[in-house]
């Protein structure tokens, strides 16, 4: 084979290689997914702490701040493990919000006090993308925050995640945010959609839609169902 071919061949290998690493998961056909959301009610959700206000509108999701209200969230009433989450969101300014992911609301943890991993939403310039550990007691679990940028005011932005074990991806409008691997986070709980407390300032909204999940592991998350809000045994025990 000729020098030439070889180089054409290297220098494709080069290219594509580190894009493969990126993405663990084989390419998704958009019927692989299925809806959280049915776009008329709030069926398979659930409110856990804080009276914040949620309420469909236009097949989207709206949560209000409420005064002196502690952190609200809207979760889903099942479990999921490793998963590809998409979602569109649009904030207001000056509020700050996020999205649960593989998190646990149990009588035994500070009065069923959600708590987890959460894929920080807030306008720009900031951290949305990166990860925190919401009342985990570890703040932000993503060590270095370099890019502001990812979230466009004023608009909708799409979000996508991808956890995998204990690695976590995230996206914002097709660009790179996080890639964290992190064992000390739980591996399974559910979905989780904050509105932030705001003290007595307010009121703010923030809207979610397009809320759409792909199961990377049925038979794991059929075992997980049950850990969210009690205290059971972890998937890999049973």
């Amino acid at each position: 084979m000729k020098l030439a071919t070889w180089l054409l061949i290297a220098l494709f290998l080069f290219t594509v290689a580190p894009c493969l690493a990126d993405d663990p998961t084989p390419e998704a056909d958009e019927d692989d997914f299925v809806s959280l959301f049915d776009g008329e009610t709030l069926k398979g959700w659930t409110q856990r702490n804080g009276i914040a206000t949620y309420r469909v509108e236009d097949e989207t999701i709206v949560g209000r701040t409420a005064v002196n209200s502690p952190n609200s969230f809207l979760c889903s009433d099942q479990a999921y493990t490793d998963f590809e989450l998409i979602f569109e969101v649009q904030v207001d300014s000056g509020l700050n919000s996020g999205v649960q992911i593989r998190s646990r609301s149990s009588e035994d943890f500070n009065n069923e006090r959600v708590h987890g991993p959460q894929v920080e939403i807030e306008t720009a310039p900031g951290e949305s993308g990166y990860i925190y550990g919401e009342a985990t007691g570890r703040g932000w679990l993503s060590p270095n925050q370099e890019t502001k940028d990812g979230y466009v005011n004023d608009q909708w932005n799409e979000f996508r995640v991808l956890a995998v074990g204990p690695r976590v991806q995230t996206w914002i409008n097709g660009k790179p945010i996080e890639d964290l691997t992190d064992e000390e986070s739980s591996q399974c709980g559910f979905i989780g959609l904050q509105v932030h407390g705001v003290g007595d300032s307010g009121p703010f909204e923030v809207r979610w839609r397009n809320l759409r999940i792909r199961d990377l592991d049925p038979e794991k998350t059929e075992k997980s169902q049950g850990v969210q809000f009690t205290p059971t045994p972890d998937v890999a025990e049973k």
